[in-house]
């Protein structure tokens, strides 16, 4: 393993390090997703550093492409999902979502 490799799973490690602290800690749905969205980053980061210091960047850069993709169709369904709990509660707080039993 080369230097620059060792440095690219150093930012993976802090981004995704970053995510679960930020989805641990925070309340609001927005900043939850946001967390969720740094911690696909680091994924994509790793997968594309792992194939640079394979070489094969070929099927590491598709990797990345296919997790970007579904990054996209889960961010698209989850923030249509905060909408309407934003409409039905007034608030984007999670600690308030008890209420939406039924």
């Amino acid at each position: 393993m080369n230097n620059l490799w060792i440095l690219n799973m150093g930012f993976v490690a802090l981004l995704i390090g970053t995510g679960i602290y930020c989805l641990l800690t925070m309340k609001n749905a927005v900043k939850l997703l946001i967390g969720l969205e740094i911690i696909a980053k680091g994924v994509t980061l790793a997968l594309v550093a792992s194939g640079y210091a394979r070489n094969n960047i070929l099927a590491a850069q598709s990797l990345a492409i296919t997790v970007i993709v579904v990054d996209v169709a889960v961010i698209a369904t989850a923030l249509a999902i905060i909408i309407n709990i934003n409409r039905h509660t007034k608030s984007l707080d999670v600690r308030k979502l008890t209420k939406l039993k039924g």
